[in-house]
């Protein structure tokens, strides 16, 4: 990792690169990749500012939003991705990430085990006792934006020669990375309104349709990369088509119901199951999902379309709605007999509805409905096994087992609001 980032050159470059994601969570990921190669760290942490509860009272904390180690890394099997825990911590003068945000003042620390007697806060030893991996020098920098507003936080560790060997982050290191801090910020600040006018989309599903809420979204999409980094990494797709493609799906995903908006509250707000009749009416949401996207514009507006109008098709043909026009409603493909519109089987529905489809029943069945209490962990894993090949593409499931520490991860992400 040693020398990638040298002079504010390669970095202005970098800034470049940052404001082509359009996801925030994958450039969250992106910018702690990037700013621990700027400094040569051998591992790091990048957190976001949330507002939470304490006791009845309103708290600023920061919620860890990735973690990367190439030590750790190393050890994995290849494709395998770190599984971290999911933890918060105050904003305040207690830990190293929080007085950095309570004072938006970067901190350099040579030895985390070593700190000044003086020194406000204190470094807990117990993470590397559980890891066995050992903390060392450690940067920590703010994310503000220029008006002053606190956005998250980046922790790097153990920065590293070239021979391989821990040691401090040097003042070269501490303007290097002030620098690639504040374009970082700029991008992130351009990635929260997408964020936010795609989860202002969801607010209006939301209205209409309880189930459909931001938690769920940020679920399934979270679900859907991952699902979608496997399978790429299995059929060898190059890294820049990976990152470009995941991007979209991750924004698309989260727009699979959008069509929900459409549908009668009769029939969506009802307190149990449909009849029939009110089934079929539910699903022309994939086809009104998909018409909101007839006049596409990018990559997005496509597989957004794809996404919407076939994420109930199973891999058997015996899903929802078929062969469909989604911009008429006509029939493309019809039954010989009875004139319905044929369903799409297997890879003649797009990978990112097959895989859309499998996020969003697994989100289903793991969560409360007005008409169920949430499944159990085996009765969820249960159903999937035996659904494959004939509702799920069975190489997906397959992969859905194989990342499932992954699957895990992202519902501590993303808990369901009491």
């Amino acid at each position: 990792m040693a020398g990638e980032y040298t002079d504010f050159k390669s970095i202005i470059r970098l800034d470049s690169e940052l404001n082509q994601i359009q996801d925030l969570d994958l450039l969250l990921e992106r910018i702690l990749l990037e700013a621990r190669k700027v400094v040569r760290a051998d591992a790091g942490s990048i957190y976001v500012k949330e507002n939470g509860e304490e006791n009845g009272i309103q708290i600023e904390k920061l919620m860890i939003k990735y973690a990367q180690n190439d030590t750790t890394r190393e050890k994995l099997l290849p494709g395998q991705k770190m599984i971290y825990s999911v933890f918060s911590v105050p904003i305040n003068e207690k830990s190293i990430a929080g007085y950095c945000a309570l004072t938006k003042k970067l901190i350099n620390v040579p030895d985390m085990y070593n700190i000044p007697s003086g020194a406000p806060y204190s470094f807990n030893p117990s993470f590397d006792q559980i890891s066995g991996y050992k903390t060392t020098s450690t940067l920590t920098i703010p994310l503000v934006t220029a008006d002053g507003r606190l956005l998250g936080v980046i922790q790097v560790i153990n920065s590293k020669d070239r021979d391989d060997n821990t040691v401090s982050f040097s003042p070269d290191d501490e303007l290097l990375i002030t620098h690639f801090a504040a374009n970082a910020t700029v991008a992130l600040q351009r990635a929260y309104v997408t964020r936010a006018m795609i989860l202002r989309m969801i607010k209006m599903s939301e209205l209409r349709d309880p189930k459909e809420t931001g938690t769920h979204v940020n679920r399934v999409a979270g679900y859907a990369v991952e699902i979608y980094d496997r399978w790429a990494y299995h059929h060898r797709i190059p890294l820049a088509e990976r990152d470009n493609f995941r991007d979209i799906l991750k924004i698309a995903a989260m727009l699979h119901d959008v069509g929900k908006v459409a549908i009668s509250d009769v029939i969506l707000k009802k307190p149990g199951r449909f009849t029939p009749e009110e089934y079929l009416v539910m699903q022309h949401h994939t086809i009104y999902g998909a018409g909101l996207f007839d006049d596409p514009q990018s990559a997005l507006d496509n597989i957004s379309r794809d996404i919407a109008l076939t994420h109930h098709e199973n891999w058997d043909g015996t899903g929802y709605p078929g062969w469909v026009d989604p911009v008429t409603g006509t029939v493309i493909r019809a039954d010989a007999t009875t004139g319905k519109a044929l369903g799409r089987k297997g890879e003649e529905t797009p990978l990112a509805g097959r895989i859309v489809a499998i996020a969003d029943v697994f989100d289903a069945l793991c969560s409360k409905r007005v008409y169920k209490e949430p499944w159990s962990e085996e009765q969820v894993l249960t159903e999937i096994r035996q659904l494959s090949g004939t509702k799920f593409d069975p190489e997906l499931v397959d992969i859905f087992f194989e990342i499932l520490p992954s699957i895990k991860q992202i519902q501590s992400l993303y808990p369901e609001m009491s």
